[in-house]
């Protein structure tokens, strides 16, 4: 039998690993949530970390904690900051409550490192104490949420990152295709024509409001409701401690954090944490539409559409030799539908709350950090691995053009919207193009028809300017 040590906690005694720096409730938690069999996120546990050095300064300034504990509970917090002890938060990230687990897995993780520094044994609790000291003015019901937007906020500035290079991606490509006129499509029906760098540039484009929702998102996370303690009274919390603790969190953190206004609400209510789930959510479904683009005008090779060709990654199947599948924006789609499952988890577990507190919080993030990690890994091999090595074949795109009945969009307001049908229905029954049907039957002379299908302009606003209307 592997040695273990006796503590007790209000429900009587407890068998711990001799090694471990956790302590009773961790003990308790670990046997009864075994629900993902993950650890918890890293992010988290820094950021809990960094609360609750920063309390312990705070309350050794208002006076109500010694300089020497204060040292210790700060040395213990600054080395797990600095890689150590992570084996010991030992909690199921989905957890009953509020967090209650973690939060006193990590008390119990940093006072034993101190009373250690300070000369006494695990388990002891003889110079730091998880709850007298290192959770001292502080309550589970703020700290677990105020480490959650904290860790959030980092995982955003992440996945900011990647989005921006999404972005450029996209427009390097707008900016390759420029010149490459091919036939757009509303209804998977041809339509009228487009750039191929145009639709490039509207990747770029709805990104880019993602990467701006993104923003208004951290902003809504930097609100914590740290010193309102249990219920946003700020009970058992000084009230200089209750005032300065944010201020001095920021600093740690190197992080814009404001203390919420009203404690009471910032407490009940988890908004900020569903609008991040929503904005989340709007970027996944921006990226599964272009997902989707991706992988129908890349079909083929030979009878599908084919506009352009993806990058060739991986052999497409154990049976068919040479097929190659448009494999990461399928991946990508995937992610998606991750995401959208995780937002609505989060919106039942935001409407879940009752009276003073919501207690689903370990869910919310659960939820969170993975569609963020997955959607940042997405974006990643989606311009590394694919957007950045997409050809294209000028000359075909611009003969289907030509070849298309769409292009007689163009001439409907010069020879009627009911000719212009004729046209385009013998053209498509025949085979014969809409050129030469127009030439054929006097309908528009060649001068006039090379006027109208100039199809740089056709892709701008303003092609039915004076000069090119027929005023008869």
């Amino acid at each position: 039998m592997e040695n273990i040590r006796m503590e007790r906690d209000s429900l009587g005694e407890v068998e711990i690993k001799s090694e471990a720096y956790y302590g009773a409730n961790s003990q308790r938690a670990l046997e009864n949530f075994h629900i993902t069999g993950q650890s918890m996120d890293p992010f988290l546990v820094r950021a809990i970390v960094e609360v609750k050095k920063a309390c312990a300064i705070e309350n050794n300034k208002v006076g109500i904690l010694s300089a020497r504990k204060k040292d210790a509970i700060v040395e213990a917090c600054d080395r797990i900051l600095a890689g150590e002890f992570m084996d010991n938060f030992v909690v199921d990230p989905i957890q009953g409550g509020a967090g209650t687990s973690f939060n006193m897995n990590v008390n119990e993780v940093i006072a034993n490192i101190a009373n250690e520094i300070l000369g006494g044994g695990l388990g002891t609790y003889e110079y730091i104490h998880p709850n007298d000291h290192v959770n001292k003015g502080q309550s589970t019901n703020d700290v677990i949420p105020s480490a959650g937007k904290i860790a959030l906020i980092r995982y955003i500035g992440v996945l900011k990152i990647e989005v921006d290079k999404l972005i450029t991606s996209f427009e390097k490509k707008a900016k390759e295709f420029d010149s490459y006129i091919k036939m757009g499509r509303t209804q998977l029906q041809d339509a009228v024509p487009i750039k191929l760098g145009q639709e490039f540039k509207a990747y770029a484009t709805v990104i880019s409001r993602d990467y701006k929702r993104l923003g208004s998102a951290v902003d809504q996370l930097s609100y914590l409701n740290l010193g309102g303690t249990a219920i946003g009274t700020g009970l058992n919390a000084d009230d200089d401690f209750i005032e300065k603790v944010v201020p001095t969190l920021s600093k740690i953190c190197e992080l814009d954090l404001k203390q919420a206004e009203d404690l009471v609400d910032a407490t009940q209510n988890l908004d900020s944490f569903l609008y991040t789930s929503s904005v989340l959510k709007t970027m996944a479904c921006n990226l599964s539409k272009i997902s989707n683009d991706l992988r129908l005008l890349s079909s083929g090779p030979t009878t599908g559409i084919s506009d352009y060709n993806l990058p060739a990654k991986q052999a497409g199947s154990s049976i068919m030799p040479g097929k190659v599948n448009p494999v990461i924006p399928e991946v990508v789609n995937q992610v998606a539908f991750l995401v959208i499952g995780n937002d609505m988890t989060v919106t039942m577990a935001v409407e879940g709350g009752q009276l003073e507190l919501n207690a689903f919080e370990p869910i919310i993030f659960y939820s969170l950090f993975e569609s963020i990690k997955s959607l940042t890994s997405a974006i990643s091999t989606l311009y590394r691995n694919c957007v950045d090595g997409i050809t294209s074949d000028k000359e075909k795109l611009e003969k289907r053009v030509e070849n298309s009945i769409a292009i007689i969009t163009p001439f409907a307001p010069h020879i009627g919207y009911d000719k212009a049908s004729k046209v385009a229905k013998e053209s498509l029954r025949t085979g014969v193009s809409v050129r030469e049907i127009l030439l054929r039957d006097n309908i528009m002379t060649k001068e006039e028809i090379d006027n109208i299908l100039d199809y740089e302009s056709m892709t701008h606003p303003g092609i039915l300017d004076e000069a090119h209307i027929n005023k008869d």
